[in-house]
Formats: C-alpha cells, structure tokens, sequence
C-alpha cells in the first residue's frame, strides 16, 4: 500500500477477537491487586509481555501523564487504546520497511536517484520525472510538505 501523502497513515487498525482477548488476559495478570487498573511498573510489563521489550522512562511518563488523574493507574479500555495504537503503529512501520526492502534491489540500506525512480515508474508510472527528482531532492535535503507535490484533487 503507498500513501498519496507524506505521513499518511493507514486507516485505523482493528484487533481480531483473539488478539483483544490476549490483551485483556495481559491486563488482567498484571493487575496483581486486581484494582482494575495498572500502576506504571504494571504497564511496563504488561508491554513486555505483548510487544517484548521494557518501554523508556519517557515512553512510560507519556502513558502515565496521559491517564486520567482520579484513577490510581491504567485502566482496561485505556490499556486496550494504548496498545491497539501500539499494535498500529508497528504495523504501519513494518509495511514501510517492506516496501523499502522491496526497492532497495542491492541491499545497501539506502535508496539511490535511480533505485527510487524505478520505485515510482512501477508504483506511479505517469508521474513526471521532474516531480520524482524534486521529491527526492526534498527527501535528501529535509522533509518537505508533500501537499505541495501531491495536492488533493
């Protein structure tokens, strides 16, 4: 899937029946004291359990200054938003990463000039070559606001 926009996300992503199942039961073990919520230590595990690694300091203050401040923690359907967003977002930079791979033809890492007109000739044949050329100066350069290149019809 190619976006027409830079930073264009995919459409909200749902779990299936099992995986939010799976979730739910991680809340529950890491709810030791079964208040209905999860201290920060609790999330953390919690997030080891689901997505195998110990979250940041910054990561665990973004999640817990997010939380409503008459509660003692996390609770279920915060914990279930935290990680569908979780879940979300490693989709997304998994479906970048492959279509990276997937024109990255030497396996060096990195794209040249010519790697990524092929890449646009096969995803966007009629795309003028000067457009392709001034995405990828933009690319290189910094990030620019591909509204500008791409402008919505």
């Amino acid at each position: 899937m190619f976006f027409s926009q830079a930073g264009a996300r995919p459409r909200m992503w749902e779990a299936s029946p099992s995986e939010h199942k799976k979730w739910v039961e991680v809340f529950k073990a890491c709810d030791e004291e079964n208040k209905g919520c999860l201290s920060r230590e609790n999330f953390k595990v919690a997030v080891v359990m689901l997505f195998g690694y110990k979250p940041s300091k910054i990561e665990a203050d973004a999640v817990m200054s997010s939380v409503d401040p008459n509660t003692s923690g996390i609770l279920l359907k915060e914990f279930l938003d935290i990680v569908r967003k979780k879940k979300e977002a490693q989709l997304y930079w998994n479906e970048i990463r492959h279509i990276f791979t997937a024109f990255d033809r030497h396996y060096r890492g990195y794209l040249t000039l010519e790697d990524f007109k092929k890449a646009f000739k096969q995803v966007a044949p009629k795309l003028s070559e000067r457009i392709i050329l001034e995405v990828f100066r933009c690319i290189v350069v910094s990030h620019c606001d591909f509204n500008l290149y791409f402008p919505n019809d």
